[in-house]
């Protein structure tokens, strides 16, 4: 499963983005990866997710597999 999301706010909306985002994704069984900028990262990688780049206005993609890919999908959008 994937879903395009432009990321908004974040800084704004949350204290500690990055760290948030990896415990979001932590709570999911599936594989969960964020592509944009030519770069696929582990979701649930803080190392990967600090390198990643994460900004408003950025493009994303949220892909996930597995048994709660749907969901994770939905929630980190969400998040973003």
């Amino acid at each position: 499963m994937t879903k395009r999301v432009e990321v908004s706010n974040l800084e704004n909306k949350h204290k500690n983005a990055i760290a948030e985002l990896v415990q979001k994704a932590c709570k999911y069984e599936s594989h969960i990866e964020l592509v944009g900028n030519g770069k696929n990262i582990n979701g649930k990688s803080l190392m990967g997710m600090m390198a990643f780049g994460l900004h408003d206005g950025m493009k994303v993609d949220v892909c996930a597999e597995g048994t709660d890919a749907e969901q994770a999908v939905a929630d980190i959008c969400e998040f973003l």
